[in-house]
């Protein structure tokens, strides 16, 4: 985590001001000292709102993308490299398939393919993201590019949400006590409705390694409700307990609640120990299509692909899945293009 500026997160006598202007596309790392436990908050405002609208998206395919988004700004913010880290999923599902990139260090784009007559199907009433997604599975992949090996993490989707499939995620592959709040909601303010989404990961980072390795200890002949145990029948360390416990107090909407700053939530959940956060970090909206990578996408194809391509305007026309952005390219200058290359 980036060192950076320590002050009170929340209102105290000396810290009488709290909000963060601008407090929306923003990542805000901390840590609970006292607790062994390292985090990061993701508020979402006009970037999900742009992605979410964009496409038109039925409103419970709006919101299970927009936790998506703000599951993957959370995961992919951590990291320390130019690179890109992407979330996937692929289910039998009314919402098929996800697909959401951030690319270090701030740039992030997200879309969705579903079954509209099964998602219309479902009916009115508020709906859980198990209930879009359905079995299949969720790949995490972590690409720091041409020059090196990519890494893919993946958890089998059996019904579960989109919190509980990076609990497993975490549980599986990193093997770090890992806790995942996310939501998403509609604000309405001058006569229009916006979409915002909302996000906070808590990690279990003792620097004793007595502590650290705790997880890896049998339960021995503990009593039973003398220690708390996790889904492996091990004691859990209690400062871990406790942070976990406190998360779990979070409603959805102060996740997403424009009136509540990231600085004031954290307090909220960790003024007794003493929460330091550190710089925020900026999130954006941005597609990484061109002109350039649509080309070589293009003549990458083989030459029957590359002429069933051409459409009856002698054409080819190539619309970006996340953007929706239209590229209009002459047959004749892709072939040039194949040549020279």
């Amino acid at each position: 985590m980036t060192a950076g500026y320590e002050r009170p997160a929340g209102p105290d006598p000396v810290a009488p001001a709290l909000a963060i202007e601008g407090d929306d596309d923003v990542v805000l790392p901390f840590a609970v000292e006292g607790l062994d436990v390292r985090g990061r908050v993701v508020r979402l405002g006009p970037s999900v709102d742009t992605i979410l609208r964009r496409h038109g998206y039925p409103d419970p395919v709006a919101r299970l993308l927009g936790e998506a988004a703000a599951l993957t700004v959370l995961l992919g913010s951590s990291l320390k490299f130019e690179g890109r880290f992407q979330l996937q999923t692929k289910t039998d599902g009314p919402v098929e398939m996800i697909v959401v990139d951030f690319e270090a260090p701030d740039r992030v784009r997200a879309t969705a393919r579903f079954d509209a007559g099964r998602v219309q199907a479902l009916g009115s009433s508020p709906l859980k993201s198990h209930d879009l997604i359905g079995q299949g599975h969720l790949a995490m992949t972590i690409d720091q590019g041409p020059q090196s090996s990519r890494y893919q993490g993946v958890v089998a989707l059996e019904g579960q949400s989109l919190e509980e499939a990076a609990h497993q995620y975490f549980r599986q592959s990193e093997q770090i006590p890992t806790q995942v709040r996310l939501a998403v909601a509609e604000e309405y303010a001058n006569g229009t409705t916006t979409y915002r989404a909302g996000g906070l990961l808590v990690q279990f980072l003792p620097q004793s390694i007595d502590r650290a390795r705790l997880a890896d200890l049998p339960p021995g002949d503990i009593p039973e409700g003398h220690a708390h145990f996790d889904a492996q029948g091990v004691p859990e360390d209690d400062a871990w307990v406790e942070a976990r416990s406190l998360v779990s107090t979070i409603e959805d909407h102060e996740l997403v609640d424009p009136a509540v700053s990231s600085e004031t939530l954290l307090y909220r959940l960790f003024h007794e120990r003493g929460v330091r956060v550190f710089e925020a970090q900026g999130v954006r909206e941005q597609c990484r299509c061109s002109p350039e990578r649509v080309m070589a996408m293009i003549v990458s194809f083989s030459p029957q692909e590359r002429r069933d391509m051409v459409a009856d305007d002698g054409r080819i026309g190539i619309t970006c899945e996340f953007c929706s952005r239209r590229y209009d390219l002459d047959p004749a200058e892709v072939e040039a293009q194949v040549a020279a290359d």
